[in-house]
């Protein structure tokens, strides 16, 4: 789901996700980074919802369609 709904936690929803991973993105990072990133701040609970890997894709695929990230050779960066 993208958005949150009443029985869903904000940081459960791509939405929420999203706004997890631009504020990992200070510095153009591959998705494999951010991958190993989401899992440490997991694991150390500064992040609490369970993501999968298909959610990190659908929550990239989400940012890049409404322009607020792009791809450059492998690489996810901010639009400025």
């Amino acid at each position: 789901m993208i958005l949150p709904t009443k029985h869903t936690n904000f940081s459960e929803s791509l939405l929420g996700f999203g706004s997890y991973i631009l504020s990992n993105l200070k510095q153009p990072k591959s998705i494999d980074e951010l991958w190993e990133q989401y899992h440490k701040d997991y694991e150390n609970k500064i992040y609490y919802a369970k993501q999968s890997l298909d959610n990190l894709f659908l929550t990239i695929i989400f940012l890049y369609s409404i322009g607020i990230v792009y791809e450059k050779d492998g690489v996810i960066a901010k639009c400025t």
